[in-house]
């Protein structure tokens, strides 16, 4: 793991995108770089007294499109090399999804799990102050996100944190995306890139002609899934997958792994990890130890979910699903895409498969510069304009519908409700763009399409507002 370089095999799959454009070699290289990198150094005191110097980076991969936008994770495996190939990753997601955002990540290098909550507090609000007194975060700079290691809690303590050093900033809530409901979240924000993971998954195998190369059936139903992680990402597309008719036959996290060709319950898995730290010992299931075996099951759909640098070159050759779903940022090294790529499977590649997040923090964004829900203001509308249509139906057709039929049908939509309906748009058609790119350019693989169709559109804005002579 520490000899990994995403950066590195970021900027591989850049190259070979440009082999497919005309694009000047200095605006490649321009593209490939990061803007601003930030290594932050910062003292805390813990709960005992003692002074500890935490390592943090905060790195803006490309700034074409203001704000930028990207999680923030903690973890002891943060990195400058880290940090830097998930900031790139995150300029070439927004581009995929068509949303207006450069790329950034953040990191903290701690194990979350070795300090308290108060130290926790502590350490977020520090962060947060460094990259405020940087310029580093702001409604229309910098907007960070819940990544691995974070959620709402340190969102919500980030942006009091702005709040309190910007009285002023009636957007202030748009500093960061991932907030909870209560500080001006969004519905739908929580379950965003499982469910971005299943909506492109959905529009992938519902083409034949893709279908019928790998010898699979169109459609979600039936098709054989594992998924690698059980968090917050893992957990929603395992559920939406299952949801969707998919048999959920292998879960693996990091004390183990769980198989069952039946099928496996994925709440009752959730439910176990939450209450004992582990998901082992699910009645009915077979434990599997080391859970990375599960990697090479035979099923139809395999769903990396935890970290990156899962998929190398010296597993890739052994693992026997038809189609990966990276719903990880980076879990295939760039050795292992060529083995995938040579071998025919289908890879849906993380700047598409899991950019479900990053399109729902948009909507989150949208909603905090409005300071107003989605559907808000014409939810009751649409429900009236409703109950005047099935009123006049069943007058027409002298029919009485049940009070199930009637709700169905005049009920308006909620801000859930349009947020899970503009993603699945997203994804779908994202999905059809990538592909479309994939036959006309005779890429070798989707994840060379999807980065050519990206680097196209970057290419663009820098040549429009002339940041590229």
């Amino acid at each position: 793991m520490q000899d990994y370089n995403l950066f590195a095999d970021v900027c591989r799959f850049i190259e070979e995108a440009a082999s497919f454009t005309d694009l000047h070699p200095g605006l490649v290289d321009q593209i490939k770089r990061p803007n601003l990198t930030l290594q932050i150094n910062f003292p805390i005191r813990r709960d005992d007294g003692r002074v500890e110097v935490i390592e943090a980076y905060r790195i803006q991969h490309s700034n074409h499109k203001l704000p930028v936008k990207g999680g923030i994770r903690y973890s002891t495996e943060v990195s400058q090399s880290e940090v830097a190939g998930l900031s790139a990753l995150m300029t070439f997601k927004c581009a995929v999804v068509d949303v207006p955002f450069g790329g950034a990540k953040g990191g903290i290098k701690i194990s979350k799990a070795a300090y308290s909550k108060s130290e926790i507090e502590r350490i977020t609000r520090r962060y947060a102050y460094e990259l405020i007194t940087k310029n580093a975060l702001g409604p229309a700079l910098d907007v960070p996100a819940p990544d691995y290691g974070t959620g709402p809690q340190e969102m919500t303590w980030i942006v009091d944190t702005y709040r309190t050093m910007h009285p002023e900033a009636i957007n202030a809530f748009g500093c960061v995306t991932g907030k909870p409901l209560s500080q001006a979240g969004v519905a739908g924000r929580t379950e965003a890139t499982g469910a971005g993971v299943f909506f492109g998954l959905k529009e992938a195998v519902s083409i034949k002609e893709d279908m019928d190369a790998l010898g699979l059936s169109t459609g979600i139903e039936g098709k054989r899934v594992i998924v690698q992680g059980l968090g917050n990402v893992g957990y929603h597309a395992a559920k939406f997958l299952q949801e969707g008719g998919a048999i959920i036959i292998g879960i693996a996290e990091y004390e183990g792994g769980l198989f069952n060709p039946k099928g496996i319950d994925v709440d009752a898995a959730f439910q176990k990890r939450r209450e004992t730290g582990s998901i082992l010992d699910v009645p009915g299931c077979e434990n599997v130890k080391p859970s990375q075996q599960l990697l090479e099951y035979d099923c139809d759909i395999l769903v990396p979910a935890a970290l990156e640098n899962q998929l190398t070159s010296e597993n890739a050759p052994r693992v026997k699903a038809k189609i990966i779903a990276e719903a990880a940022n980076g879990p295939a090294t760039a050795d292992a895409a060529a083995i995938f790529r040579d071998r025919g499977l289908m890879v849906l590649p993380d700047l598409f498969i899991n950019a479900g997040g990053v399109t729902v923090s948009y909507f989150e964004w949208l909603k905090n510069l409005a300071r107003v829900s989605f559907g808000q203001m014409d939810k009751r509308y649409e429900a009236m304009s409703n109950q005047r249509m099935v009123e006049a139906i069943e007058s027409a057709a002298k029919v009485n519908l049940t009070p199930l039929q009637r709700e169905s049908l005049i009920r308006g939509a909620d801000e859930r409700d349009l947020v899970m309906s503009g993603l699945e748009e997203t994804m779908s058609h994202a999905y059809r763009e990538i592909r479309e790119v994939h036959q006309r350019h005779k890429t070798d693989s989707l994840r060379q399409a999807a980065f050519v169709s990206a680097l196209g559109k970057i290419a663009l804005t820098y040549e429009e507002l002339g940041i590229f002579p």
